[in-house]
């Protein structure tokens, strides 16, 4: 059993106690649980790495104390923690009992990339065995898929730099304080798969395609040129209007079934010119939206 925390990080004061519900984070051997766990550590978060299960909670309720220095909680855990079989969902419904809900971030990524990481480190799987690298991830999948199904935010890290996992994380927990929904608005390339952790997909490959104009070709959908072509389209305004209006009639539905984190991805053939375009436009307007903070990151647009 290990429990980091920064010797770097900020001192609170005694008497502050833990104002918010905590973290935990899980997910996929491989998808980058270390990282995330850093990223925190550097927003201020308290992080405990694989704690056994059974003292999840009291750790929890320690943090809650008044006397506690704890403001904020993150919990690192993955297979490696003793009775994280079952161990995990029940710590979560106990938590529940007590009115104390965790934030549940999950880190995915790819069976072909996470192989390709264990093999990269030279490392085996903590579930392997004596049996092959994919029997150890598909029997990991299989014991994760419930906290999967209660997750708030899963990021998929199979095509993300470091920096674009940190930049994902800072966006989702940077303003958790606050109580508001967050949404991030992704734009992405059909042609490089869809984003599997999207609440929402939104195909705008029926708008005219700026990389058939030659004078276009060269730019991004978030130069101006791309932009206002894109934008300028009337198919393309009348989209978007009817995107935020729906968009806005889901956001209390979404609050009152308490779910915080929200994904929309935008896509178009290549992830470069028109959801670049249409992302960075929705954001804006879902932006002035009150009780809402607003990010939008374009997945593919470096690709190519």
């Amino acid at each position: 059993m290990t429990v980091d925390a920064r010797e770097d990080s900020p001192e609170h004061a005694p008497g502050h106690s833990i104002e918010s519900d905590p973290v935990l984070v899980t997910g996929m051997s491989g998808a980058g649980l270390s990282s995330a766990a850093r990223v925190l550590e550097d927003l201020g978060w308290y992080v405990s790495q694989n704690l056994p299960a059974e003292l999840m909670v009291e750790l929890v309720e320690l943090c809650r104390r008044e006397d506690s220095p704890v403001d904020k909680l993150a919990m690192v855990t993955d297979v490696r923690s003793r009775s994280f079989h079952g161990g995990l969902q029940q710590v979560l419904d106990e938590l529940g009992d007590k009115g104390i809900n965790p934030t549940i971030l999950f880190m995915d990524a790819r069976d072909d990339m996470l192989i390709r990481r264990f093999d990269t480190v030279r490392r085996t799987h903590p579930l392997q065995g004596a049996d092959t690298l994919s029997i150890g991830i598909a029997r990991e999948r299989e014991a994760l898929a419930g906290i999967k199904e209660r997750a708030d935010v899963v990021i998929n890290t199979s095509d993300l730099s470091v920096h674009d996992l940190r930049r994902a994380i800072e966006s989702s927990f940077a303003t958790i304080d606050n109580m508001r929904q967050h949404v991030t608005v992704q734009s992405f390339g059909f042609k490089n798969g869809a984003p599997s952790d999207a609440d929402l997909v939104v195909d705008v490959r029926f708008l005219p395609n700026p990389y058939w104009e030659p004078d276009l070709r060269p730019f991004r959908g978030v130069d101006k040129p791309v932009s206002d072509y894109v934008l300028a389209q009337p198919a393309a305004r009348e989209f978007i209007d009817n995107f935020v209006a729906m968009f806005s009639t889901m956001v209390e539905g979404y609050r009152r079934e308490g779910k915080s984190f929200i994904t929309v991805a935008v896509g178009c053939t290549g992830g470069h010119h028109r959801s670049v375009a249409v992302a960075a436009e929705i954001a804006r307007q879902l932006d002035e939206m009150d009780g809402l903070d607003v990010s939008v990151n374009h997945r593919d647009i470096c690709r190519g």
